[in-house]
């Protein structure tokens, strides 16, 4: 993407954004995300996610802008990808792109859902031009109205006939299968720290064990055993970087009887230890502030205090 439009794209969505977290822009199922938690699956639906997912790089210079194909409410969000310092959010409305889907030529081929869903790619052009025009919208209560709703749909179908289209594809075929599944990843998170086995989450989900290990993988992407090691993983992270708990109480506190198979795990899934990993995180935290001036898009109105 050329640097002068991924320069215009971050100077709008840092305008955009003030408070941390998520916010409305005025446009149904889109949301302006500043340091915002994509981890937690409760009221997220299948989405695009447009933005900077890591912290700035060694030599000091901000990553590209990313995008982000969640093709489940339920689908683990990779490891670099858990935090969005800025960006925005797509709910995918299933029945536009299914519509959408019904009018590309029947010999269109998209990346499979493990090819280009839940692995950022950096932004193109494609995708980054109608962003922007949805950005400058959002500048007028009239164009917001007017404007907003074509241009999320351009950016769904730009996404759906690139390179992460198979993921779009795969929230279709899933969508159905979700709420059984979603039975199980409650009880994930609810009781992580307990013992959790499959046979009890099939049964949760109502499922035969094999039937509810192949669903749940198509929609997460990932087994059961392995999003419930990567939940324990990132809630101790959690606890490390913004409680001061030691990696040792960290563990036991997530349902490890082990602290040198959660070290290896925990290094494994973020690429560094315990330690130094929750010392970055607290860095990104701390440095990640909202701008010293107010700049608030409410619905499509702009205000600066």
């Amino acid at each position: 993407m050329h640097a002068n439009l991924e320069r215009r794209l971050v100077d709008l969505l840092d305008a955009g954004t003030v408070a941390n977290d998520v916010g409305s822009c005025g446009l149904d199922g889109v949301h302006l995300l500043r340091n915002a938690d994509l981890t937690t699956p409760a009221g997220r639906f299948p989405a695009i996610v447009i933005g900077r997912f890591h912290a700035d790089c060694p030599d000091g210079k901000p990553r590209p802008l990313q995008c982000l194909v969640l093709p489940s409410a339920l689908s683990m969000v990779p490891p670099g990808c858990a935090m969005a310092s800025l960006g925005v959010r797509f709910d995918i409305d299933l029945k536009a792109a299914a519509e959408i889907m019904l009018l590309l030529p029947a010999t269109a081929s998209h990346a499979g859902p493990g090819e280009g869903g839940a692995v950022p790619m950096v932004l193109d052009d494609a995708v980054a031009d109608p962003l922007l025009r949805l950005l400058q919208a959002l500048r007028s209560p009239t164009d917001t109205r007017v404007l907003g709703p074509a241009i999320v749909r351009e950016v769904l179908y730009r996404v759906m006939v690139g390179p992460q289209g198979g993921a779009v594809h795969a929230a279709l075929a899933q969508h159905r299968h979700a709420g059984r599944v979603g039975k199980a990843l409650r009880r994930i998170h609810a009781d992580y720290h307990q013992a959790v086995d499959v046979p009890s989450l099939a049964a949760e989900a109502g499922m035969s064990v094999t039937a509810f290990h192949a669903h749940f993988k198509a929609l997460t992407l990932t087994t059961p055993m392995q999003y419930l090691k990567s939940t324990r993983l990132r809630h101790a992270r959690l606890l490390m970087a913004r409680d001061g708990v030691s990696a040792a109480c960290a563990s036991r506190l997530v349902g490890y009887e082990s602290c040198s198979q959660f070290s290896r795990e925990f290094k494994r899934l973020f690429g560094r230890s315990p330690a130094r990993e929750a010392s970055a995180l607290r860095t990104t935290l701390a440095c990640s502030v909202p701008p010293s001036r107010s700049i608030v898009i409410n619905m499509g109105i702009v205000k600066q205090y």
